[in-house]
């Protein structure tokens, strides 16, 4: 991480020595001649984020102690530090009581300003890792990953889970999305309380309105009694509305209700419930091209994504398939009460090669059935195959058809073993990727989603390119 600090002060000549002393200190450093043009800075989404705020606290118009009290508002609140003239320590000592790192005094000597920042920068890193790892912690107790990609994702439902707000998780089937909802509802203030699950695309319209919204007896044919809902159910809670983007426009109103006024009303019934419950809502669709194609609710879209969560594919991380495959083997070899098994050395680049477009679900179930199908303590990897692709539809990571996969395999015949079949198969999937993107490697590089220095290495494996 590289720090970045604003420094305010109204005076041309203090701001440019303080950005040379800090440029100095490999700080980028961006610059305002007024609190209210550090606040615009801060307002700007262009503005990389900033994690130290050095400021003089006598300025014309808002003063230092104001701006302090402004970012301290601010959900990523900066570490502030304080520019007090000779003879103004009890200013400076209010301001630390008001939650300032720490000050110095004008004119301040080298050694003391950089002792200062230095101090206020290692405890923003120090600060930075334990959320990390708090938040890594979190999302491990319903998911498996070591990746940098979850990493950031764990961050994010770290810093949403205590905040009541409607969440919106995005992802690719099988990629884990109701597993991150588990790890929001057990981090947030309602962990304990009722965590409902609706699938929006299980029922037809009607009926997915009757259970959400609970229906009076006899409101409708079939409606034999007096049904709750499932909004009552988790009152107090959290629901979660898994494929959210296959609500039909109706109910979609009566849901932008629910999130507007707070309450509910039931079918058959005049009069409407208050209820008070957190909504998260998950979908595999593109929400903003389902509002272009009017299909979904633009008032809705907005409402559902207050804080919008995406998941990333298993071909985006593929460092997580080793960690997957090991958890997966352990559980189902409990599970039939077999093993425990010799990984073959072979496994993991077996399983990296291949495309798992259902991503974490599809891995899941391959496991599945390799324990089941293997003898003894051998896992038997001639088992293992990933779900069909159409002949014609190439897979979205690599440009690779079923047709030709099988062209793979057939080429591979007559090699001794399976490392060179799958060697084979990944020096093919390597050519498909750079003839794609017509052999740029940045692009080749993320089409496949490994590094660029990972592609380079597996390219001189090959001797592709040299």
């Amino acid at each position: 991480m590289r720090p970045h600090a604003l420094v305010v002060d109204d005076d041309d000549g203090v701001r440019y020595t303080l950005v040379g002393i800090l440029e100095e200190e490999g700080i980028t450093v961006s610059q305002a001649a007024s609190a209210e043009q550090a606040l615009a800075v801060f307002d700007d989404p262009a503005t990389a984020e900033i994690h130290l705020v050095v400021t003089d606290m006598r300025m014309p118009g808002m003063s230092g102690l104001e701006l302090l009290g402004a970012l301290r508002q601010r959900p990523r609140a900066p570490k502030v530090v304080m520019i007090t003239a000779h003879g103004s320590e009890r200013l400076a000592v209010e301001a630390t009581k008001a939650g300032a790192y720490d000050y110095f005094r004008k004119p301040f000597e080298l050694e003391e300003l950089v002792a200062v920042v230095r101090r206020a920068l290692e405890t923003v890193r120090l600060e930075a890792e334990n959320e990390q790892l708090r938040s890594r912690l979190e999302l491990s107790k319903t998911m498996v990953f070591v990746s940098e990609a979850m990493t950031r994702l764990a961050v994010m439902v770290h810093r949403v889970a205590p905040r009541d707000v409607t969440v919106l998780i995005r992802g690719e089937s099988g990629t884990g999305k109701e597993r991150v909802a588990e790890a929001i509802v057990a981090a947030s203030r309602r962990a304990g309380r009722p965590f409902v699950r609706f699938n929006c695309a299980a029922l037809t319209p009607e009926l997915a309105e009757a259970e959400l919204f609970g229906h009076s007896r006899g409101a409708f044919t079939g409606a034999i009694r007096t049904r709750s809902g499932m909004f009552r159910e988790a009152d107090g809670g959290t629901i979660l509305l898994d494929e959210v983007g296959e609500l039909d426009l109706a109910t979609q109103a009566k849901l932008l209700r629910v999130l507007q006024e707070h309450e509910i009303r039931p079918v058959g019934e005049d009069h409407a419930v208050p209820i008070d419950v957190r909504v998260i809502a998950a979908t595999h669709r593109d929400l903003a091209k389902r509002v272009e194609e009017g299909a979904f609710r633009e008032d809705l879209y907005y409402r559902l994504r207050v804080v919008e969560l995406q998941v990333p594919p298993l071909r985006e991380r593929p460092e997580d398939i080793a960690p997957l495959a090991r958890h997966f083997l352990e559980r189902f070899a409990l599970r039939f009460g077999v093993g425990p098994f010799r990984e073959p050395e072979s496994l993991v680049p077996r399983l990296a090669a291949l495309p798992w477009p259902g991503n974490v679900r599809e891995l899941e179930n391959a496991i599945e059935s390799l324990v089941a199908l293997s003898d003894g303590d051998d896992l038997d990897l001639d088992a293992l195959a990933p779900a069909p692709l159409p002949a014609t539809l190439p897979n979205p990571t690599t440009g690779v058809t079923a047709s030709d996969v099988r062209r793979v395999d057939a080429s591979a015949v007559d090699l001794q073993g399976l490392r060179e079949r799958v060697d084979a198969f990944e020096r093919q999937l390597l050519l498909d990727a750079l003839s794609s993107v017509a052999g740029n490697r940045t692009e080749a590089a993320r089409h496949l989603g490994i590094g660029r220095a990972t592609l380079h290495d597996k390219l001189r494996k090959y001797g592709i390119g040299d």
